[in-house]
């Protein structure tokens, strides 16, 4: 009998994943993100402006920006002042573009949406858990800025989901945290929309390669994960 996981899931589940709303009093949209111990703040602020290269296009602009608290995991994190971490600037990058293929910029007017994602807490799986709250908070952020009609139609036209899915001591898992990602064999990130399209597939061979067959069930288990945490941001801008 196969040893359970530190939470006692099975190999193909999720930590147990929250989405609270509106978090935030002071910006159009917001969401803490919960993926078991990883926590995520995440929120959206409307400008009325464009970057330089933007202006007199008519089309809007998504990005994010991403940044872990000092006290988000065992050791503090010293805050980047002094100039962004290759890492990061890499993690908001991922965000920004996950959440731009769910929309039509030429929609949006000449604004920009920047969705900040904190992580409070880290115990794995963070870029993968900003992505899923940061598009809560960019859809609620969206949904307040129609209302006061300041848009004409609806440019949000998709949804966009994260996990992470990797090879822990010869067994595929889904959804790692911490300790378990931190020995992978092999580690992967998948950003997929409701379409089923991929937007990311970012796997590494830590310490193993991997042939087709693993790869196909890598991408199966992830994908089965994906689609409940599409599901599940559903259910929450449903209540």
């Amino acid at each position: 009998m196969l040893a359970l996981r530190a939470d006692n899931r099975a190999d193909d589940a999720l930590r147990v994943v929250t989405f609270e709303r509106n978090y935030l009093k002071n910006v159009y949209g917001s969401c803490l993100v919960s993926f078991g111990d990883t926590k995520v703040l995440c929120a959206a602020s409307i400008e009325e402006s464009v970057p330089s290269w933007l202006k007199g296009s008519g089309k809007g602009w998504v990005t994010a920006e991403y940044a872990m608290l000092p006290a988000s995991s065992g050791k503090r994190n010293r805050r980047e002042l002094n100039g962004q971490k290759g890492r990061t600037h890499e993690i908001q990058r991922l965000i920004g573009r996950s959440l731009r293929a769910t929309v039509n910029l030429d929609a949006l007017g000449e604004i920009t949406i920047t969705v900040d994602c904190d992580v409070i807490q880290a115990d794995g799986g963070t870029r993968t858990a900003s992505i899923c709250g940061a598009w809560i908070a960019l859809h609620d952020a969206l949904s307040v800025w129609k209302n006061a009609g300041k848009l004409k139609g609806d440019p949000l036209f998709g949804q966009v989901a994260a996990v992470s899915v990797g090879m822990v001591d010869g067994r595929v898992l889904l959804d790692l945290d911490y300790r378990e990602d931190s020995r992978a064999e092999i580690d992967m990130n998948l950003v997929m929309t409701a379409k089923g399209e991929f937007i990311e597939v970012q796997g590494t061979g830590e310490r193993a390669g991997f042939d087709r067959a693993l790869l196909d069930n890598l991408l199966d288990i992830g994908v089965k994960g994906l689609n409940a945490l599409l599901d599940a941001q559903r259910e929450v801008l449903e209540k």
